[in-house]
């Protein structure tokens, strides 16, 4: 009997991101403390980054050397940080087999791996460690520090292949285990708007949070029944049906997204019936490099309220045009 398609990709996605949760979760039990969050330190962020990043850079490399990848992290900075750098590499063994034990080098030339172009030709994986990307002193992940919602999310962009895993303390219902039952997640059954409810970044600075308060009013959401979240965790409860709409709008003109905040979570919505596009309804480019420089802001509903939320986006968008 033939083994089903991408099963050798699947098997090692989920053994990545396991791996690479259990780092994350040994970096946040072990490294961060209340006076870390006081001072606004994003060390342990770094450690966690890296180290995710390493671990699932090395994995991906020992299954499938020919694929690339598009990551997060290099190792420019890191490389001079002598204290960083030996914790980055105890963390990312602690987690792999003994004898895949990895030296300095090798967890540094691991990072690189991810420095890929991505583009439209070929076959490619894209690994965001965390989540969120970099726009303030905590790099985004905010949420990995207070030990709220984080994800890591790996996506190989050719065979819609993904693995997202929230192992600290999403909100809403818990998330499943990797090694849980498997069970097909859908979106909401909502057919207006207002029979759902919508979630957005914590971060102001990731997503206009007022404009997305004027749309769920043109769309008759109850004020304050929206959920902030950290993370691609949002494209994730959308998926879940917990939510069903998602709403990034662009802060500025000149941010492009990156794609790897964005491929593993769409890809999610997508398969559990639902629809994502960005701020104009265009459908998200990923082979135009390491960001989405085609798009701007990212729409993503269950599909069935789809065209009544860009409505509202378009109508919202166009009064700030007029200001």
């Amino acid at each position: 009997m033939s083994e089903p398609a991408y099963a050798r990709e699947r098997k090692a996605a989920i053994e990545c991101v396991q791996r690479a949760s259990a780092l994350c979760i040994e970096v946040f039990q072990n490294l961060v403390t209340a006076a870390t969050i006081e001072k606004k330190d994003k060390s342990p962020v770094t450690v966690a980054d890296y180290g995710a990043q390493a671990v699932v850079n090395a994995m991906l490399q020992r299954a499938f050397p020919d694929d690339p990848i598009v990551g997060e992290e290099d190792s420019a900075e890191l490389r001079s940080q002598t204290e960083t750098v030996e914790k980055v590499v105890r963390l990312a063994n602690s987690v792999m087999d003994e004898d895949d034990q990895m030296s300095e080098t090798q967890v540094l030339d691991a990072i690189d791996r991810g420095t890929h172009a991505g583009g439209s030709k070929g076959r490619f994986w894209t690994l965001d460690p965390i989540g969120e990307q970099k726009r303030d002193m905590l790099d985004g992940t905010k949420g990995f520090l207070r030990g709220e919602q984080t994800s890591r999310l790996l996506a190989d962009v050719s065979s819609c292949l993904f693995d997202l895993k929230a192992p600290i303390n999403a909100p809403l219902s818990s998330w499943d285990s990797a090694e849980s039952e498997e069970h097909q997640i859908h979106v909401h059954s909502a057919k207006l708007a207002n029979e759902t409810t919508f979630c957005e970044s914590v971060e102001a600075g990731h997503s206009s949070q007022g404009e997305a308060g004027r749309i769920a009013q043109k769309l008759g959401i109850q004020e304050g029944s929206g959920v902030r979240m950290d993370s691609q965790c949002k494209y994730g409860v959308v998926a879940r049906g917990e939510a069903g709409i998602y709403l990034r709008l662009p802060v500025s003109e000149s941010y492009q997204e990156k794609i790897w905040d964005h491929a593993g979570g769409s890809l999610l919505v997508h398969e559990a019936g639902g629809k994502v596009c960005d701020s104009r309804g265009k459908e998200l480019d990923f082979a135009a490099g390491r960001t989405l420089i085609n798009n701007k802001g990212v729409i993503a509903t269950n599909g069935a309220v789809h065209e009544e939320v860009m409505a509202a986006v378009a109508e919202v968008l166009a009064e700030k045009t007029k200001l």
